[in-house]
């Protein structure tokens, strides 16, 4: 009998060290933390990047010969005068460039390849349109389908007239990727007229407008009627432009002077032949 009690009673202690040693182990902290979940990161494009750069871009051409860029000048996006080309012209026109397989640089690309003498590909074109005239956002779905890049040079007072793009317009072109914004002064006046602390206060004011509200550092400077002087100039490069714009008729080449670049003016009712003859320039 005795050994019987023995025999329950180590049962029951058995089976109390057990209960003990189960809940002391679950009342502990544990030190085995999760880990966490695996993320995939996926790039981002920035709203003020090139839309025609890639990550996996092919390195650019150094060129043995200095670089002829021709730029295209536009205005207004619609009829009326000789600075106003029509809306079905202007998509010929592109649509000219994208068969042809030309590459339509942005300001970032064109300041990079006219100062590095290198291109990203044999044809390449920079498409500038003066003045921000709200009739420019017309050419968007233009410039979706074609994959295609314009910098507009614009008014920075003029973002409040009625037949100018508002901020919020400019910020919507900005951020398809399609469409940069660089310096066509603050008043559209004649520099040439002002004298330099004017000058200094139309180029600077402009630059500051564009860079706080486009967060962009703005190297690019359009003259208004292509005027300037030596003074304009050096006020250009003073105030952190790098490259500046005239309406001289002629392609764009270093050697014409960073800031004094030559343009080629696209008319309105000119043949599809004729602005063909315009963009077909050979870099070697």
């Amino acid at each position: 009998m005795l050994k019987k009690w023995r025999l329950w009673g180590s049962c029951l202690l058995l089976i109390a060290l057990i209960t003990g040693a189960v809940v002391w182990t679950q009342s502990r902290p544990s030190r085995v933390q999760t880990a966490p979940a695996t993320t995939n990161h996926v790039a981002q494009p920035s709203q003020s990047g090139s839309a025609t750069t890639t990550l996996a871009e092919k390195p650019w051409t150094k060129l043995k010969h200095p670089l002829k860029l021709p730029i295209l000048m536009y205005h207004s996006i619609s009829t009326g005068n000789q600075l106003r080309v029509p809306l079905e012209q202007f998509d010929r026109e592109m649509a000219y460039l994208k068969q042809h397989h030309y590459r339509t640089l942005t300001t970032a690309e064109a300041i990079r390849a006219l100062t590095t003498n290198t291109v990203p590909q044999k044809k390449v074109v920079w498409v500038t349109l003066d003045d921000a005239y709200r009739d420019n956002l017309k050419i968007l779905p233009i410039l979706r389908r074609n994959h295609q890049h314009v910098t507009i040079n614009a008014i920075t007072g003029f973002t409040t007239k009625r037949n100018h793009l508002s901020l919020a317009a400019m910020r919507r072109m900005r951020d398809t990727g399609r469409v940069d914004f660089a310096s066509h002064t603050t008043r559209h006046l004649d520099l040439t007229t002002l004298s330099a602390k004017q000058q200094r206060v139309e180029l600077a004011d402009s630059k500051t407008w564009l860079d706080t509200k486009f967060d962009q550092d703005t190297r690019l400077l359009c003259y208004p009627a292509g005027r300037n002087d030596a003074t304009t100039r050096q006020l250009a490069k003073q105030t952190g432009y790098t490259l500046a714009l005239t309406t001289r008729e002629g392609v764009a080449q270093l050697s014409q002077g960073r800031y004094s670049l030559e343009r080629l003016r696209i008319a309105p009712g000119m043949s599809l032949a004729a602005f063909a003859s315009v963009v077909n320039v050979t870099n070697s």
